[in-house]
């Protein structure tokens, strides 16, 4: 049985079908790419895999439970890790101290503290860094960091929750090309290593092709393909609309909860 199973997920905002009747499933030890033009579905799709939307049909089984609109930090806790498009770290703290509250999180010690924050789980916070490759860095302020360095950090506040799933949101947006592409391949070891599943978007294709095991293509909320590379690349749709020209796909607004294009 895979990890996650989506069955028939559907979501209308105001008249619009951001996404009509989505299924698909994703097994532990697979990074799996969601893909489609501007305006396809992708961000909705994502944020009823997490909770932040409930879809008006369908459902969404996380090892078997089935999590079909419940609340994302009751999500979080199961299991479900999530990056966001615009990393969220704390600017102020230092990169060991960023890892740190994350772990405090997942123990429910935010608010039972009775010696500084920076006392606690310091191995495991220096453990977790060093999986993403920024141990060296951990007693530096996130402000002064690259970007790409920020999203490494954003990767081990994820992984601080041990999830076994994580859901990546335009993971190398705004990233030079090397910086992508250590960082795929820094996410494709840990899906080995760790049998993690993966669900990400992406709209560099080079880093889509170079690392994810299987894709989904979804146009004007609909899923239109699925398979490895070598298919996505063949399949006549997915020419017109994604990766030709483009010309006969006329991209309509994604609709979503916090209200941007996906």
């Amino acid at each position: 049985m895979s990890l996650l199973q989506i069955d028939r997920i559907s979501k209308t905002f105001g008249g619009v079908q951001a996404v009509k009747e989505v299924s698909f499933e994703l097994p532990a030890g697979q990074l799996l790419a969601l893909l489609g033009p501007n305006g396809a579905g992708k961000s909705t799709c994502f944020n009823m895999l997490n909770g932040q939307t409930r879809p008006d049909s369908g459902s969404v089984r996380f090892d078997g439970r089935d999590i079909t609109g419940m609340r994302p930090r009751a999500i979080w806790r199961l299991g479900v890790g999530r990056t966001f498009q615009i990393s969220a770290t704390f600017a102020s703290m230092s990169v060991l101290e960023n890892v740190q509250m994350a772990l405090l999180s997942r123990e429910r010690k935010l608010f039972q503290l009775w010696r500084p924050a920076a006392c606690f789980y310091r191995d495991e916070a220096m453990q977790l860094l060093g999986q993403v490759g920024m141990a060296a860095q951990a007693q530096r302020s996130c402000a002064v960091l690259a970007y790409g360095d920020v999203k490494r950090v954003e990767l081990a506040i994820a992984l601080a929750n041990r999830p076994r799933l994580l859901l990546m949101d335009e993971p190398t947006a705004g990233m030079a090309p090397g910086e992508r592409n250590a960082l795929m391949a820094l996410v494709k070891q840990l899906v080995v290593e760790h049998q993690l599943a993966v669900l990400f978007t992406e709209h560099s294709m080079d880093v889509v092709f170079a690392f994810a095991d299987r894709m989904i293509v979804l146009a004007r909320g609909e899923l239109i393909a699925e398979g490895d590379g070598d298919a996505i690349r063949r399949h006549p749709r997915v020419q017109e609309v994604y990766l030709g020209s483009g010309k006969s796909f006329e991209t309509q607004p994604d609709v979503n909860a916090g209200g941007g294009a996906a």
